[in-house]
């Protein structure tokens, strides 16, 4: 009897101990989802070296683009069922699996000839480096028209209109 009752009280405590780990793992699983389920538009980044861009929202969709840079800049514009309807920085338009994307900002440098990345957000600002059209880095804070900007560890303030990724999408 006394085993009898141990045994039924080791079912419960491994029947527990089972919920509660499936229960952590579907919910570290499921941060990365839950971060891209906001209000649209916003922004995100390629989470891949290689992400496929479809014409539907659908595996069942054929390939329109194959983009082939982590971290590039894009603007989600719509939500679906575990895809998103993004935007590039040439305006086109496509959908993408959310896992392919991460809520990472990051900017994409345009515009005309290099950008200088200045010490401080202000255009008399010691000049750190520049840059050229192109240039993929990760978003810092952005103040008085001036958004800071790290690519591969060096960083610096731009401004803000030569950049992709910045601001209100």
């Amino acid at each position: 009897m006394v085993i009898a009752a141990l045994m039924i009280d080791l079912r419960a405590l491994f029947s527990n101990a089972l919920c509660l780990f499936l229960g952590a793992a579907l919910a570290i699983d499921a941060a990365p989802a839950s971060a891209q389920d906001r209000e649209v538009p916003y922004w995100a980044s390629m989470r891949f070296d290689e992400v496929n861009m479809r014409v539907g929202p659908s595996q069942e969709y054929k390939i329109d683009w194959v983009y082939k840079r982590k971290g590039l800049p894009v603007k989600v514009v719509r939500l679906r069922e575990g895809w998103r309807l993004v935007q590039d920085p040439d305006g086109i338009q496509g959908w993408v699996a959310q896992s392919q994307l991460t809520p990472e900002r990051t900017a994409l440098v345009i515009g005309e000839g290099l950008i200088d990345l200045r010490d401080e957000p202000n255009p008399s600002s010691a000049l750190k480096w520049r840059a050229e059209p192109g240039v993929v880095g990760t978003l810092g804070e952005c103040r008085a028209n001036f958004c800071e900007i790290d690519v591969g560890g060096r960083s610096g303030w731009v401004l803000s209109e030569r950049l992709w990724g910045a601001g209100e999408p």
